[in-house]
């Protein structure tokens, strides 16, 4: 078990940067909350179909006839919320305390990645329900997309497979998604 700890907290680093005071704890927050949502969306598949002809009623049907369906729901939403914030405090708390720097680089590019990811799965599972809110969101959200120069219509258009949302967005979001 001193082993794994070790291998968390390298001797390479500095003990002191170590203290709770100064790294809140907030990336085994992180990773607490990503073993969250894997397990909940893991329920959640059970029962969720990516058609646009059954996705809301699946998901009304999660809500209403599943046993603790709502609550797995919640959980899985507001975890999704927690893991964005607390990654956005983590990659700040690394940033402004310097921990980036000389043999930590590889680690905050990595980090990095993981904090682009966690907002791609955000956006992404924001259209699951298919309901009128996701779809305007994502709508208004990817035309914004299409105002960047140059590349812009066309990453909005590769984003949602097409000009307007449609059947093969749904069903591309819920394969980036999970």
């Amino acid at each position: 078990m001193r082993n794994f700890f070790i291998h968390l907290h390298p001797s390479k680093v500095n003990e002191s940067s170590l203290r709770i005071n100064r790294t809140f704890g907030l990336g085994g927050i992180a990773a607490l909350l990503i073993v969250i949502q894997v397990i909940t969306g893991i329920l959640l598949r059970f029962y969720y179909v990516p058609s646009p002809a059954e996705a809301y009623n699946s998901v009304v049907f999660l809500k209403n006839q599943v046993l603790f369906g709502q609550f797995i729901r919640n959980i899985h939403y507001w975890s999704g919320v927690f893991l964005l914030l607390i990654a956005f405090l983590h990659f700040l708390r690394v940033f402004f305390t310097g921990a980036y720097r000389d043999l930590r680089k590889t680690n905050w590019l990595f980090g990095l990645f993981l904090l682009v990811l966690i907002v791609f799965a955000n956006f992404t599972g924001y259209l699951l329900p298919w309901d009128q809110l996701a779809y305007w969101a994502i709508t208004v959200s990817t035309n914004i997309i299409g105002y960047l120069p140059v590349i812009g219509e066309s990453l909005r258009n590769m984003i949602i497979g097409g000009k307007e949302l449609n059947a093969d967005t749904l069903q591309s979001f819920f394969s980036l998604h999970i």
